[in-house]
């Protein structure tokens, strides 16, 4: 039985966060408890600013974490905005925000921001929440916290059911958060997500105190934390689903020429592009080179539901690939900075592929004697710069300041730079 495994069923840690308890305030071993609804009922959901204000003093004045969490309405709008923003403290309750009618939340931001924000897979709702003014100057990660516990499933709901014995109700993640009103089942949902955040919370802070992991959590939240907004994805276009079947400019030209026409009409009617146009009807376009109108028609994703100006529309931005001279055609290819695919490095670097070898068994072994996934103790693209380009002189200082360099955070340089000097000098 693995450490996870073992705190999975440690009843001690099945606190009932003052949600419906058995008769002993446990749940009983291998049978969880459905929780159903929230502790203090369906909050209302705050879409005004007099009802926010009284929201922002509450939290205020509450104590302790505060869990954070923000539904998307991806695969229905554009972008990946916050359609309703919940949160839970204690001494304030569940509050459950709607930052469409009230898109401005930095008095709420700033009332809980020095604070500890609780989240679940922080990465994911981090942007969101940067964009109406959250923005945390701490938080705790519980999904993050369980792969470094080493839990084999770290979803919201089978942490919850594993470590509180609890289960959570999951049928309404994939909705359309930007539905207005939102049906009172959502609600419920949207609520229970918060529910026992911080009840989590604690466990896993035991048990990662318990398994010697506790320092290097922490180091990863507040880099998670301080990390920046992400840049612009540059040429976004090539990662077109089946892009791979492309091969020749031109026809890379007119994926480009369509995922471009298609983000604007996209982001102008406020859809996920995929409504728009499909993937695939880009790249069956790119493959056909369609003359005209009536060739685009017979393709798949242009059929006859797509009207006479929607075909002109799609036509036209395959046309103006088709015209555009050779010097302005993308090139087969992103420049990638760093190493090139491992595929390659037997061919290209013997050496190199020793190394990287040795390194990825290396790491392999460590990850699984710590009992985590191996992206979690140094991240497979660190592996590779390192191996591909070492130090001039492999040592235990220079390998530590080359994982430094490629971000790797002290707790991680410290375990793995012992098993990276070896595999260095293959």
């Amino acid at each position: 039985m693995t450490d996870a495994q073992e705190t999975a069923a440690d009843s001690s840690l099945r606190t009932t966060g003052g949600a419906p308890p058995a008769d002993d305030g446990l749940a009983p071993e291998g049978l969880p408890i459905p929780l159903l609804e929230p502790r203090d009922g369906i909050p209302p959901v705050i879409a005004d600013e007099e009802s926010l204000a009284a929201v922002v003093a509450a939290f205020a004045a509450g104590t302790g974490p505060v869990a954070v969490d923000a539904e998307r309405a991806s695969g229905y709008r554009y972008g990946q905005r916050a359609y309703l923003v919940q949160l839970r403290r204690e001494g304030a309750g569940s509050a459950l925000v709607d930052p469409v009618a009230c898109p401005d939340l930095s008095g709420l931001g700033e009332a809980i921001g020095d604070t500890e924000w609780v989240l679940h897979a922080a990465t994911q709702d981090l942007p969101c929440l940067r964009e109406i003014g959250m923005i945390p100057s701490r938080i705790f990660d519980t999904e993050l916290a369980g792969r470094l516990a080493g839990f084999p499933r770290v979803g919201l709901g089978a942490m919850v059911e594993s470590v509180l014995g609890y289960v959570l109700e999951k049928g309404h993640s994939a909705v359309d958060w930007s539905t207005r009103p939102l049906p009172e089942p959502w609600l419920r949902y949207a609520a229970l997500d918060v529910e026992l955040l911080v009840d989590l919370r604690d466990a896993l802070e035991k048990e990662l105190d318990r398994q010697g992991k506790l320092e290097w959590a922490r180091e990863e939240f507040d880099a998670i934390a301080a990390a920046p907004p992400a840049p612009p994805r540059k040429d976004p276009w090539r990662r077109t689903s089946g892009m791979h079947k492309v091969r020749r400019r031109r026809q890379m030209a007119v994926v480009r020429e369509l995922w471009t026409a298609r983000d604007k009409v996209a982001q102008r009617r406020d859809v996920s592009p995929g409504k728009v146009l499909s993937d695939g009807a880009i790249v069956e376009a790119a493959l056909a080179l369609p003359p005209n109108v009536h060739a685009l028609a017979a393709l798949t994703g242009f059929g006859h539901r797509m009207g006479r100006r929607q075909l002109e529309q799609w036509q036209g931005a395959v046309d103006r690939a088709k015209a555009l001279p050779d010097a302005e055609l993308p090139q087969p290819g992103q420049t990638v900075s760093g190493p090139p695919p491992p595929r390659s490095w037997a061919d290209r670097d013997p050496a190199a592929a020793a190394r990287l070898a040795a390194a990825r068994a290396a790491v392999s072994a460590l990850a699984e004697e710590l009992n985590m996934p191996q992206e979690n103790l140094i991240t497979p693209d660190t592996v590779r710069r390192v191996c591909w380009e070492p130090p001039a002189q492999v040592d235990a200082d220079s390998v530590a300041s080359a994982l430094a360099a490629h971000g790797a955070r002290q707790w991680q340089i410290s375990l793995v730079t012992p098993a990276l000097v070896a595999a260095l000098a293959t």
